[in-house]
């Protein structure tokens, strides 16, 4: 009796664990007259997947316009106001009406062939939501050690004035704040510096989650020798990359375009999804799947 249930209950667990690798990993197609992307959305970003994945099904990409598209930065695309849009007309500012909650992993920055959410600025946007359609693939380019430092003390200092502003806007630093203004008043700059440079401790205490910003060695290999744009790591949710077809990305930002960065000829994309085995994709595309890190 024992014996048939534990049969029984192996069985169960094999056929859930059948079911859930039949349906596989899916791949994204992303056809334009200069060629075809081929692509992978993150699980990690799961609000991201999801929507991407049911604008596709819907067919709500498909004759939409990279409307922006700048060498060695980026393409974007994916405002529906661009599907009838006339020559010349401003684009960028359409959506499905929505925004998609942010989703920021370390483990997926914005290397090249990179695929991140376009979002509105951070003074309307402050928890830097994403655009709900819009989105863009990265370019980028090669940097020095030299030039990533330089870009890691600036998001380091960035990230840090944005912990420190909302810290002493509070009540309970209302003292700190006027004291802060005066010596800006008085343009004190040696002590405002001096401030800023030991306020780690401040930030700490008051927001344990913090973390001085610094790139990965992961990062910087690619960085230096793929290429990518590292200064938007952190403040745009990257949700899937390209893993065939990243010459087409050069041949985009390579056409001629006015001075929005729109293309004179409209590049047009048709978007699909289809789920494939993980097998299939290395096999198919030559990508492999990262070890899951626990």
């Amino acid at each position: 009796m024992i014996k048939s249930l534990l049969s029984a209950l192996f069985f169960l667990v094999m056929l859930t664990a059948c079911g859930q690798n039949k349906k596989g990993e899916y791949v994204v197609t992303i056809k334009t007259s200069y060629g075809d992307m081929v692509a992978i959305l993150y699980d990690e970003t799961p609000k991201h997947k999801e929507n991407f994945i049911k604008l596709a099904n819907k067919k709500f990409y498909d004759s939409l316009l990279f409307h922006r598209v700048i060498p060695e930065f980026m393409i974007q695309g994916g405002d529906p106001e661009s599907k009838k849009a006339a020559a010349g007309q401003a684009l960028g500012n359409g959506g499905p009406g929505y925004t998609v909650e942010a989703e920021f992993r370390p483990a997926f920055f914005h290397e090249r062939g990179a695929i991140a959410a376009a979002r509105t600025g951070d003074a309307v946007n402050p928890t830097k939501a994403s655009s709900g359609s819009q989105f863009y693939i990265v370019q980028g380019k090669k940097y020095t050690t030299e030039e990533l430092d330089q870009y890691e003390t600036n998001l380091r200092n960035s990230k840090k004035s944005q912990y420190l502003r909302d810290i002493i806007m509070s009540p309970k630093y209302a003292a700190l704040l006027t004291q802060i203004q005066e010596h800006q008043r008085a343009q004190d700059g040696a002590w405002l510096n001096s401030f800023f440079e030991k306020s780690d401790t401040l930030i700490v205490k008051e927001k344990p989650d913090y973390k001085p910003f610094a790139f990965t060695p992961e990062q910087r290999t690619l960085y230096t020798t793929v290429g990518g744009t590292p200064f938007l790591d952190g403040e745009y949710t990257v949700f899937g990359k390209v893993i065939k077809g990243l010459e087409v990305i050069d041949k985009i930002t390579a056409v001629a375009k006015d001075g929005q960065n729109r293309p004179n000829e409209d590049v047009r994309m048709f978007v699909s999804v289809q789920q494939l085995s993980r097998k299939k994709i290395e096999k198919l595309y030559g990508y492999v799947f990262p070890e899951v890190k626990k």
